[in-house]
């Protein structure tokens, strides 16, 4: 027997016309909007303009979802900005599995936008990014099936009252897109249980003796890395139920840069911290350090490098420039300067105190010592690793 699960009889469903600070503190602004609450204007104006076959319950077509995730300017003159900057390709194959019966997983090392791509890609598909299972150590097979309202299974037994849904199963009954993030942290029995939901499109409920079958329009993505220590392989049979997307570092210099410097605008306007530009300089040599450590060579291939224990992604990269950005802002001339992410940088890099901070001081001594124009960048770091 199957059963449909409406959103309003088990969960509701998000109001897009709510606020985004909705259930907060009454004129409050959210720190993080969902990604299809701050770009909702991007999202209509493709909408509009987009004349293209769309696939059951998609609010875009996949070319309008690839160039929302991509950026273009629109015919009406609407610039949609970048989300992800990398192969166009990339993204193409991501939309179109979407678009197909089989599940995403976006892999990668620590900080290539997994999540970012994850969150962006249900926003344009579904209009909401939150029907969303965070993958730990500790996430419980309830988090993908389902649960129980205790009060109501104490006192009435097994029911549809007291059945508490998944993001999952709401967004199979509502042909909308699942997020799962850090699919590799779940224990390997939890994640299995996403085997019959790929596989049969259904969730089976025995305690009713009933199923959610999933309409047209559900899918699902997960991101897993295999960088991090302690995670759980996932097994052949669960693996062959994804088409896997590998999302690589950035190519060139240039594109990390890039990168590095729209999500810091982005953040800090969020935050009211000084724009990007004018800190540019030291954004460069951030990921000049975290590129050449990371790859174990400097930029003109002439120097070998040992590289620390960290990932040094450009999502630390991030992270240490708005730190950078804060320490200006707050203590210093509003001007992003080498002494602003000097204790960033060194976080980063030395996390085996032991044998990390052997690397660092080697890196600072035969290299940064001697590059042109980085004495500044020398001494701020040379101070802080005191």
């Amino acid at each position: 027997m199957s059963v449909s699960v409406e959103p309003t009889s088990v969960a509701p469903s998000r109001n897009h016309s709510a606020p985004a600070n909705a259930g907060g503190a009454e004129g409050a602004e959210a720190l993080r909007p969902h990604a299809e609450d701050a770009f909702a204007a991007e999202l209509a104006a493709l909408a509009a303009q987009d004349d293209r076959p769309r696939p059951a319950r998609w609010r875009l077509s996949p070319w309008a979802v690839a160039t929302y995730l991509l950026g273009g300017t629109l015919p009406d003159g609407t610039v949609i900005t970048p989300k992800y900057v990398g192969p166009r390709r990339i993204v193409e194959v991501a939309v179109t599995t979407l678009a197909t019966d089989r599940a995403l997983l976006l892999l990668g090392v620590p900080g290539t936008a997994k999540t970012w791509v994850s969150e962006h890609l249900a926003a344009a598909v579904s209009g909401d990014s939150t029907l969303l299972v965070q993958g730990t150590a500790g996430t419980p097979e309830e988090a993908i099936r389902y649960g129980w309202n205790y009060a109501q299974l104490l006192a009435h037994g097994p029911s549809r009252d007291a059945l508490v849904p998944s993001p999952v199963m709401r967004a199979m009954a509502q042909g909308m897109t699942a997020r799962v993030e850090e699919l590799t942290r779940i224990p390997a029995d939890v994640q299995d249980t996403l085997i019959t939901i790929l596989s049969e499109k259904t969730l089976p409920i025995p305690e009713l003796g009933q199923e959610v079958q999933a309409v047209r329009g559900f899918n699902l993505i997960a991101t897993a890395n295999d960088r991090d220590r302690g995670v759980n392989d996932l097994s052949s049979a669960l693996r062959r139920r994804f088409n896997t997307v590998v999302l690589p570092l950035p190519e060139t210099p240039e594109a990390e840069v890039d990168i590095v410097s729209r999500r810091v605008d982005q953040i800090g306007r969020s935050l009211d911290l000084p724009a990007v530009p004018d800190g540019i300089d030291e954004i460069r040599r951030v990921v000049t350090v975290f590129r050449e450590l990371r790859d174990g060579v400097t930029t003109d291939g002439r120097t070998k490098l040992k590289s620390p224990s960290g990932t040094l992604s450009t999502a630390e990269a991030i992270s240490v420039v708005t730190g950078g950005l804060a320490l200006a802002a707050h203590f210093g001339d509003g001007v992003l300067r080498a002494g602003d992410v000097a204790a960033g940088i060194l976080g980063a890099v030395v996390r085996d105190p032991a044998a990390d901070r052997v690397i660092w001081q080697e890196y600072l001594e035969t290299v940064v010592r001697e590059r042109d124009g980085w004495k500044d960048f020398y001494r701020a770091c040379r101070e802080v690793s005191a």
